[in-house]
């Protein structure tokens, strides 16, 4: 049976394998997916710390895995910054925007509009234009309330598989997997962020909750963009 059909259960997996067993797992399951989507298996890059450390697990297995970055006009100088730097080093990363105009601050009155727009949107728009049939994200079980229920292989659109390979590592074992292999990641993190997104949404907390500085006073508030929960085929492409 292939790793991808796997239904081992995520909890037990969390605490019952090792930092090497973990970063082994994640490599199997991208190179299993590779071999069977070949180009139409595409990395969605965030920037931050989980996605780039997929990024290094992706290039590991085959170079020439691509990838797609959403960026928004709201996205602090220091991301874009680090954006431009990744971009230059891999020009296989594809940047997709939307610059639709939107009501002023868009993201007080609506932020649930506000990031179907900028970040839905144009995901879809990625999914679309590469022809990306497996596409792999950073997205973890141990973030947050809202990412307790993933499996590490999904298929949430009919004909799109969401790849999940570091679904199972603990923050500090994304951060150990960065050390040791020399990841950059953005300098944001060295100022205190532990989850990073757009400068109006995102603080700085000490909370427990890894995403608890994203949308801080309103009903998103440790919540989701919208990627991972709304449907990516099919509406507005």
């Amino acid at each position: 049976m292939s790793i991808l059909d796997n239904n081992d259960d995520v909890k037990v997996l969390v605490e019952g394998l090792n930092f090497k067993e973990k970063v082994d797992r994640s490599l199997a399951l991208i190179e299993a997916a590779h071999v069977k989507y070949g180009e139409g298996l595409v990395v969605a890059n965030s920037l931050g710390k989980d996605s780039v450390a997929v990024w290094d697990l992706a290039k590991r297995v085959n170079k020439k895995i691509r990838g797609f970055i959403i960026t928004t006009r709201f996205k602090p100088a220091a991301t874009k910054k680090f954006m431009a730097d990744e971009v230059a080093r891999y020009p296989e990363l594809e940047i997709f925007e939307n610059k639709a105009n939107i009501p002023d601050k868009l993201y007080e009155t609506d932020p649930d509009k506000c990031c179907d727009i900028l970040k839905v949107q144009p995901t879809r728009w990625a999914v679309e234009k590469m022809k990306v049939k497996c596409w792999v994200t950073g997205l973890r079980c141990t973030e947050g309330r809202t990412r307790t229920d993933y499996k590490e292989v999904e298929e949430r659109d009919k004909g799109l598989i969401k790849l999940n390979p570091i679904l199972i590592w603990k923050e500090r074992e994304v951060w150990q997997y960065l050390a040791l292999y020399q990841v950059p990641v953005n300098p944001l993190y060295k100022e205190g962020y532990r989850s990073l997104g757009c400068e109006p949404c995102t603080r700085i907390t000490s909370d427990d909750n890894e995403r608890s500085g994203r949308w801080i006073g309103t009903s998103k508030c440790g919540g989701e963009c919208g990627i991972h929960t709304r449907p990516l085929i099919g509406e507005g492409i």
